[in-house]
């Protein structure tokens, strides 16, 4: 007897993976992808030198470490509020009080997993379709992937070389618009060390109050300044109304991998953002939480040891590259960048056109990984972290004098 014809439908074929419009509008982050083909090479048994990813090469301090692993050992492993535990909310705005003189209220505030987080909720909350908003450049990656994906347009503003990328109020004040939304200003900057005047912040927080808009300040590196006080705008006399913070115990504390940050901002825009963490995230892992109690409320003098141990690798980097021929690179004011200019290292016969083909090859031919300066929004310069050992540094230097003395013959 003939089997029995089968009745179950052959499957469709597969259909193309179709993404949502949002997918198209960010793209990998560059810091990202030169990490990436990095770690392909050292899996590969090729001996690199990094100064590609902006992490710190210290420890976590030692209190910090022993407050985590006494949270887990107390079994606090469970979910927390997801605007973060009432201890942590206080210590954020009794330690932003103490460093910069701030008067922000535990309401006002919102724990994150990481800066990043942050920026992403706040921008997420009040940028629209159609909005603009202002970013300075060079900036940090991140911040016209996430203003893109929230459906706003970033408009570029560069700051000034030759004044060590200071950035011109006049010309942020020509860029406002009927459709601003927000200014964005990372001081010290990623990725060209620059710190924002207190006089700018000033105007900018005036402008914002006078035409409605919003200004976001990223204090990701606020501590790291080598030349006079940290400044936070927070500290301006009724600066709250048309603010919001972005800040990170990532840097400051060594602590990138734990994953915490914050947002200072009006009590309502924290609501809405926190409604929004609450269905992508919850809170903050709880353990991370009570380690980030000891960060701010605990000795700050390992924040004072790493910022000395970085104004020593500053001098070493930025030395060594200023020294290389065809490079030009100015003394970075804070953070733990330098951001050398390779113009004249650019377009000669056989060798790189941009800084991403620069990048690509000074990784393939010396084993050297920086950050090609595209994914900043300029088109002459590398950036080079220093938050890393000066033997390190000193070796990287070596690789890439030569790698560029290659370029010259």
């Amino acid at each position: 007897m003939a089997p029995l014809a089968s009745t179950v439908a052959p499957p469709a074929p597969a259909a193309a993976l179709k993404l949502a419009a949002r997918a198209g509008r960010i793209a990998v982050s560059a810091t990202a992808a030169m990490a990436i083909e990095a770690e392909r090479l050292r899996a590969a048994g090729r001996d690199l030198v990094d100064f590609g990813v902006g992490e710190p090469d210290f420890p976590t301090p030692a209190h910090i470490q022993a407050a985590g692993v006494a949270a887990l050992e107390a079994h606090f492993t469970k979910y927390t509020h997801t605007a973060g535990i009432a201890e942590l909310k206080q210590a954020i705005v009794a330690s932003h009080a103490r460093d910069f003189g701030s008067s922000y209220l535990p309401a006002e505030a919102l724990v994150t997993v990481g800066g990043k987080h942050a920026l992403f909720n706040a921008i997420s909350m009040l940028v629209d379709h159609g909005d603009e908003v202002i970013v300075p450049s060079p900036y940090w990656v991140s911040f016209c992937e996430q203003i893109r994906y929230a459906g706003g347009a970033p408009v570029i503003v560069p700051c000034d070389e030759a004044k060590r990328f200071a950035l011109d109020f006049d010309a942020l004040a020509r860029a406002v618009t009927s459709r601003t939304k927000a200014v964005v200003l990372n001081s010290p900057c990623n990725p060209s060390g620059a710190v924002f005047s207190r006089d700018l912040f000033q105007a900018v927080l005036g402008l914002a109050r006078q035409r409605g808009f919003w200004l976001i300040s990223d204090e990701c590196y606020s501590r790291f300044v080598y030349d006079g006080e940290p400044y936070s705008v927070g500290s301006e006399p009724a600066s709250k109304e048309r603010l919001v913070i972005a800040g990170s115990l990532s840097k400051t504390y060594a602590m990138t991998g734990w994953r915490i940050g914050f947002a200072l901002a009006p009590e309502p825009l924290i609501r809405a953002m926190l409604n929004l963490q609450s269905h992508v995230t919850s809170n903050a892992a709880s353990f991370a939480q009570k380690a980030a109690v000891a960060a701010l409320t605990g000795t700050q003098q390992p924040v004072a040891d790493m910022l000395a141990e970085y104004r020593r690798r500053r001098e070493i980097m930025v030395a060594g590259l200023a020294a290389v021929p065809g490079v030009a690179c100015w003394l970075p004011a804070g953070a733990f960048y330098a951001y050398p200019n390779v113009r004249r290292l650019l377009g000669r016969p056989g060798g790189p056109r941009s800084p991403m083909e620069f990048s690509t090859q000074l990784l393939h031919d010396a084993g050297v990984v920086t950050v090609p300066g595209e994914a900043f929004g300029t088109s002459e310069h590398v950036r080079f972290s220093y938050a890393t050992s000066p033997s390190i540094i000193h070796a990287g230097l070596e690789r890439f004098a030569a790698f560029c003395r290659t370029l010259l013959k």
